[in-house]
């Protein structure tokens, strides 16, 4: 597959294999190939607890430290999802102690003390902690419908890094320390096999969409679909998503995994379209620093 051509020649990703760059003059044809055909079937089944450990993996923080069962995760202030403490199973201690080990283990980094509270999954006890925030839908949905719904692929760009166009259209800051920045890198380009996908505007100007995958095992986790404003409601999402959707079912994936902010009903409606249902929901309760 090719992912780049530029005055410095080209790259290329062999199935299977690491990129490939060779200049241009080596270059002896080419020609457009389909989208790879995803294995008709269901998405593979998986219980609320191992949906939340598979988004962990798959938008890994940069600092982990474990408590029993429990994941404490901190990445410079870069996504809550990434500087939370992932309350799942057990931690080991009462749960006062607990809390009081995870508020310290945060205000010895300066951060603020995020637990995310799965529902089900984390001890029922949470549930009860305030304030609450970002409360957000895990979907599921079989990833060979969405490839066939990529008419528009030729316009999409792959690349297993997110390059400085893709950056500059990503929505969420990283902040501006250079800490933070380095945290969002390693953030975006971690997981198993991740994939960067980009509209390239007609005009040289900014992207019209982008978006990212992370394949891990029989899961396509998706993120950072995000489309500009002047081209919304044209279908891009859907191409974009199709496209990564091609590429992980190339890995072996036939499954696909998302979280959207309930509030975000216009991504909901599109994923509602695109066959993805509600496994289960959480939030982050905030916890007052000790």
């Amino acid at each position: 597959m090719l992912t780049s051509w530029d005055d410095h020649g080209l790259t290329v990703v062999p199935r299977d294999r690491e990129p490939v760059s060779f200049p241009e003059n080596l270059l002896v044809a080419g020609k457009t190939v389909p989208l790879f055909p995803a294995r008709r079937g269901p998405a593979p089944t998986a219980a609320p607890v191992e949906l939340q450990r598979l988004a962990a993996r798959c938008w890994p923080a940069v600092e982990q430290q474990r408590l029993g069962d429990w994941t404490l995760r901190a990445s410079a202030g870069f996504t809550q999802r990434a500087n939370s403490a992932q309350a799942l199973g057990d931690p080991g201690l009462p749960l006062p102690e607990a809390l009081a080990a995870v508020r310290a283990w945060y205000a010895a980094r300066g951060l603020p003390t995020l637990v995310e509270v799965t529902t089900p999954g984390s001890p029922a006890e949470l549930d009860l902690l305030t304030p609450r925030q970002s409360p957000t839908d895990v979907r599921t949905g079989p990833l060979a419908p969405l490839v066939k719904l990529g008419s528009g692929y030729r316009s999409v760009r792959l690349a297993r890094t997110a390059g400085p166009d893709w950056l500059s259209h990503y929505r969420r800051s990283a902040g501006s320390s250079p800490e933070a920045e380095e945290a969002a890198r390693k953030v975006l380009h971690g997981g198993a096999s991740v994939w960067f996908a980009t509209v390239p505007a007609p005009d040289g100007a900014a992207p019209l969409a982008i978006g990212r995958c992370a394949v891990d095992g029989p899961w396509a986790y998706f993120s950072a679909i995000e489309t500009a404003p002047d081209a919304r409601r044209t279908g891009l999402a859907t191409t974009v998503m199709a496209v990564l959707a091609a590429r992980a079912a190339e890995e072996g994936a036939t499954g696909g995994c998302l979280q959207v902010e309930a509030e975000n009903t216009a991504a909901a409606a599109l994923y509602d379209r695109l066959g993805f249902t509600t496994s289960h929901t959480y939030h982050y309760a905030r916890l007052p620093q000790p």
